[in-house]
């Protein structure tokens, strides 16, 4: 008797794997820009009262990562870490508003033609006949 070949099916790994990749989504960028950072808002969230659902009674929480530490000194490790350092850069960069991603999808006004094609050189009584 050989080896038996493994099957190449998924073997329903798939909603795993779906499950996994939404369950440790953050808050997006501009959210935490907007909302997070605000002055009020961040003192808010780094003085947040007991609640027994949290990982370390959310006691320590990262307003930039949007992301709650069991220790003090695993959050102060945290901020030594590179993953948060990538996310401070990335948070010096302005959150994309709204017209800009209007522009982006095709909908600003970059993209209203004028009723009229105009063609230089030419008469615009040619390009209408």
């Amino acid at each position: 008797m050989g080896r038996l070949r493994r099957s190449r099916a998924h073997h329903a790994r798939r909603d795993v794997h779906r499950a996994a990749r939404t369950r440790v989504r953050t808050r997006d960028l501009d959210q935490i820009q907007l909302i997070d950072l605000d002055p009020k808002n961040r003192a808010a969230l780094e003085a947040q009262p007991i609640d027994f659902d949290r990982p370390g009674l959310a006691q320590h929480y990262c307003v930039e990562c949007a992301k709650y530490y069991e220790t003090d000194n695993a959050l102060k490790s945290h901020w030594k870490s590179k993953v948060h350092k990538r996310r401070l850069k990335e948070l010096k960069e302005p959150a994309y508003t709204i017209e800009e991603s209007e522009r982006a999808a095709g909908l600003g006004r970059e993209s209203k033609r004028p009723t009229t094609a105009t063609i230089p050189g030419a008469d615009s009584d040619a390009i209408m006949a």
